[in-house]
């Protein structure tokens, strides 16, 4: 399988007919950058750098710069109805629309006007600004947006983003609400039907944080109310998540017990990979035994394109694995920085 591999220090290309080594991608633009987005639309490939949004036809075309210079992208996606139409989420947390592919951006501004707006952040040791890292698209309404903020919520609109609800996952009561928004998932099967995975994040210190929930909640109802989908799992920390759009629709989620779990810490990541088929109420462990739990972290997972439920999973010690739906690990890279995003090549 051909990849195209994001990491902490530049994008590189992994090819099946090689050594399970990743070698960089040729391109001086891309060199030494952080990656956080990966994804496709047509034939172009488009990046999400810590300094804007770059793209290319094809990966061995030339990269070249798609706007949003100064911003951190965390995630693009295309209009169900045009894919001309692109939405990019950042930081310092903004939406972004092109009507042109990518060649020109407006902010939709009225998502900075939300009541709150002012109180997003990141509360790392040096505060951050926030970031909206996580964008789901109606795909029988292309008026209806969410968006996830961490630290910050849900931003709901059906109105193309003319008026925005602010929404805080959290529920049985004895479960606060939750602002601390990583990625955001549509059921492909049921519009209604939305998962956010979420941290300890908080935009103050007025709640312990040994009372704080984390883990991933699920909606019936496009956001209005939510159950709590993590109940007896542990670790509770959950960033990565992504949802096969092939039936029976695996929901697939890495846990780990903090923000900062890493292959550097004593004892390893501690974390672990999840994975239902029935829209969060039971988990089934994807590990296997040199991963149960794993001593890397996840990031960057995505459906494998070959296999209905499996996965392609990053690590922070510049891995990729294949993982199949019985819970089969075979590496496909290694040897890279730490691994942020990971994009099949088709």
């Amino acid at each position: 399988m051909d990849l195209l591999i994001g990491t902490t220090d530049g994008l590189f290309h992994s090819t099946s007919s090689g050594a399970p080594f990743g070698a960089p991608v040729a391109a001086t633009e891309l060199t030494g950058r952080r990656i956080e987005h990966l994804s496709q639309v047509g034939d172009t490939i488009y990046v999400g750098t810590d300094d804007g949004l770059f793209a290319s036809r094809g990966p061995g075309g030339a990269w070249q710069r798609a706007g949003l210079a100064g911003y951190e992208v965390w995630n693009l996606a295309a209009s169900p109805a045009d894919p001309r139409t692109l939405f990019a989420v950042t930081q310092p947390a903004a939406l972004f629309r092109s009507r042109d592919g990518g060649r020109s951006w407006i902010e939709i501004a009225s998502l900075r006007s939300v009541p709150g707006a002012e109180r997003w952040c990141v509360p790392l040791a040096s505060i951050l600004p926030g970031r909206a890292r996580a964008i789901a698209l109606d795909a029988s309404d292309e008026a209806r947006w969410w968006i996830g903020v961490e630290v910050g919520g849900i931003l709901a609109t059906e109105d193309a983003g003319e008026t925005w609800s602010a929404i805080y996952p959290g529920c049985p009561p004895e479960v606060p609400v939750n602002p601390d928004i990583h990625q955001i998932v549509l059921h492909p099967a049921h519009r209604d039907l939305l998962f956010a995975s979420t941290g300890y994040g908080r935009m103050d210190q007025s709640e312990p944080r040994d009372q704080r929930s984390a883990g991933v909640f699920a909606s019936e109802d496009g956001g209005k109310s939510w159950r709590y989908a993590w109940t007896g799992i542990e670790p509770r920390y959950t960033r990565p998540m992504c949802i096969d759009r092939r039936a029976p629709h695996a929901l697939t989620v890495g846990a780990s017990p903090t923000t900062y779990s890493s292959h550097r810490d004593p004892g390893g990541a501690s974390a672990m990979l999840y994975r239902s088929d029935d829209d969060g109420w039971t988990w089934r462990s994807l590990g296997d035994p040199a991963h149960s739990p794993s001593p890397t972290n996840f990031f960057g997972i995505i459906p494998d394109p070959e296999t209905v439920g499996g996965v392609l999973v990053g690590t922070d010690l510049g891995e990729v694995w294949r993982v199949s739906p019985a819970g089969v690990w075979t590496r496909l890279a290694a040897g890279l920085p730490d691994v942020q995003a990971v994009h099949p090549l088709r």
